[in-house]
């Protein structure tokens, strides 16, 4: 079992009887009732999306689902194809299929390890290191003497994804991304 506290971008579980499969974390809302957390969901049978808000205390039977290492071989548009390390077949997923994890990867990144996940054989959706670093290609320019990392500003990565980050942070800096939640952990060190 599995609760509402455990759920991540990737996570798989049963809801009202059918698989499903979370794309986007949208947020977390507290009230009188209680937390509310607000996903984008993505039915693995049949393919729809749906956003679907869970109370803090639910628990859900998770769904098993099979991983297999992959590499990004090349984007089409909206297109994400990636080839098995071991038979060399072209595994084809669509940007929904990836979910806020489209973001984070690049045909670039030939070190980076990831894993597409499999439902009855069907290729679902991909699994990607906690943290993986990126680029930062445009932001407002950074606020010198400003470290504290409590303020934050959008900023635009290498990918095309935007990303809040410490006013400090310049254009050009390279920096960690946490893929479980799109959230700023550091300057690269390299």
């Amino acid at each position: 079992m599995i609760t509402t506290n455990e759920i991540r971008v990737g996570t798989a579980f049963m809801f009202e009887g059918s698989p499903f499969i979370v794309q986007r974390m949208l947020g977390q809302k507290g009230g009188r009732a209680g937390m509310v957390t607000k996903l984008r969901v993505k039915n693995i049978v049949t393919g729809s999306t749906q956003d679907l808000g869970l109370d803090a205390g639910e628990k859900f039977e998770e769904v098993d689902l099979v991983e297999k290492v992959v590499k990004l071989s090349y984007i089409d548009g909206d297109d994400y194809h990636f080839m098995d390390q071991e038979t060399y077949d072209d595994i084809p997923l669509t940007k929904d299929d990836l979910g806020d994890y489209a973001g984070y990867i690049s045909p670039d990144d030939e070190d980076i390890e990831v894993k597409i996940t499999y439902y009855n054989e069907k290729a679902v959706g991909i699994k990607l290191p906690i943290n993986i670093t990126r680029v930062i290609t445009y932001c407002e320019p950074g606020i010198k003497g400003d470290t504290s990392g409590k303020s934050l500003k959008p900023a635009t990565l290498d990918t095309g994804a935007e990303v809040k980050v410490p006013l400090y942070c310049d254009t050009n800096d390279r920096i960690v991304i946490d893929t479980r939640d799109g959230s700023f952990v550091e300057r690269a060190k390299d």
